[in-house]
């Protein structure tokens, strides 16, 4: 079992990053490739991943952080629930905002994410709730209307997508401009990481 990697992003995609350790490059397929995206030819990053064998092909699913990788390896337990399929949950929404949206069976968050309908996400809570010790919810409440005012500066989606961003490098005066360029496509209902990963692809274009 591959656990994680550490080396340089030489190339990335839509779905995937390559990352050069010693020599080799590896293909790794990501929720959001763009978080890695400002590393590209620069510093080593770290991934951490999880090694999918099947008949037909073996694969990588990396992850910025354990939580991710955590929730990942959680989901992909669920009957129904491929690789695939819980890529794109954590594509749509952190590991905190979905934890929380299944300890409080919040439907409605989760047939949000990409490829989960009802029955789907009453699966994920009835497998799930019990079993997710270890991921933090960091304190994330999640309102079952999802009613968020994304220019409210002490509730928006934004800003927490923002805080986030800073944290990369990135500055005030940048992260405003991408904000004014997108800020006209995003929905109330859209979680901060499908926020974050519209703004990390305007940044690394811009």
């Amino acid at each position: 079992m591959i656990d994680f990697l550490r080396g340089r992003v030489v190339h990335f995609e839509t779905e995937y990053v390559v990352l050069d350790v010693h020599g080799v490059g590896y293909q790794v397929f990501c929720p959001n490739p763009y978080y890695f995206a400002k590393s590209k030819d620069k510093e080593e990053v770290t991934i951490y991943t999880h090694h999918h064998v099947r008949e037909d092909a073996i694969l990588l699913f990396g992850f910025a952080t354990r939580e991710e990788q955590k929730l990942f390896r959680k989901l992909i337990e669920v009957s129904g629930i491929g690789p695939r399929v819980a890529l794109g949950i954590l594509a749509g929404g952190t590991p905190d905002s979905v934890v929380a949206a299944i300890y409080q069976e919040n439907i409605t968050f989760l047939t949000k994410l990409p490829g989960i309908g009802k029955k789907t996400a009453q699966r994920i809570i009835l497998d799930l709730k019990d079993k997710l010790d270890g991921i933090s919810t960091g304190g994330i409440v999640i309102h079952s209307e999802l009613e968020v005012d994304l220019f409210n500066p002490d509730q928006s989606t934004w800003q927490e997508a923002k805080e986030a961003l800073k944290s990369l490098g990135y500055t005030d005066a940048e992260l405003d401009k991408a904000w004014q360029n997108m800020k006209d496509s995003v929905t109330p209902d859209e979680t901060v990481d499908a926020v974050m990963k519209k703004a990390l692809k305007l940044l690394y274009v811009g």
